[in-house]
């Protein structure tokens, strides 16, 4: 009897995608970040979460830290592409922010543990995160000077302000509660609210002589 020779079994090798690797990490290390804030975040859940070892996360991103800097450049990456594509009319802009911001808890909460833990100390890469809100600013005194926005305001106070309208129900959702008898989550109340918004938005507009002037002088 003649025996045939075989090859032996080969085992599928996963396929390897350093960009996937880092996106599941990214995604799942938000969630811990927003579950337990940087300090009382753990590198191993992170790990687990993403179906790697503890190694492979340290070659990506070198330490915790540096993985809570990737995970806010990546979302402030995501937001400065949105705001770029967006129309300078705030009937516009406040509603989305609000919309998108409901859509984003962990981020709201991420940013809730850092206040909580930080305070008004120096925050983890604090020069970059400045220089996105120097290009907020710069968009907002262009449509400032556009006639989208009022130029009577501060640019700085203009985006505190509509940061506060849109992000206040998500990080505070039990004086939402208190206040409006209904939950964020609920459909309802969203509804509502981005009608409120788009009306309230006439607050940072022009008066419509100052509009008829800036169009003038273009």
């Amino acid at each position: 009897m003649m025996f045939v020779s075989r090859p032996p079994t080969s085992r599928p090798v996963a396929e390897r995608n350093p960009e996937r690797t880092r996106g599941r990490i990214l995604s799942a290390a938000l969630k811990e970040f927003a579950a337990h804030g940087f300090a009382g975040a753990r590198v191993d859940a992170i790990a687990g979460a993403a179906a790697i070892n503890k190694r492979m996360l340290y070659h990506y991103f070198g330490d915790k830290e540096g993985l809570f800097r990737a995970v806010l450049r990546r979302k402030i990456a995501e937001r400065q592409a949105w705001a770029e594509n967006l129309s300078g009319d705030p009937a516009e802009n406040l509603p989305f922010w609000f919309e998108t911001t409901c859509n984003d808890l962990d981020w709201v909460r991420l940013l809730e543990w850092e206040a909580l833990q930080v305070g008004e100390s120096r925050v983890i890469d604090e020069n970059q995160r400045r220089a996105a809100v120097t290009g907020g600013l710069k968009r907002i005194r262009q449509r400032q000077a556009r006639g989208q926005l009022s130029s009577e305001f501060d640019p700085r106070h203009l985006m505190l302000a509509m940061r506060s309208l849109t992000m206040f129900p998500a990080a505070f959702p039990q004086l939402t509660k208190l206040i409006m008898g209904q939950s964020v989550s609920d459909p309802r109340f969203q509804k509502e609210r981005a009608k409120f918004l788009k009306k309230f938005a006439t607050a940072f507009q022009p008066a419509a002589g100052n509009r008829r002037r800036d169009k003038n002088t273009d």
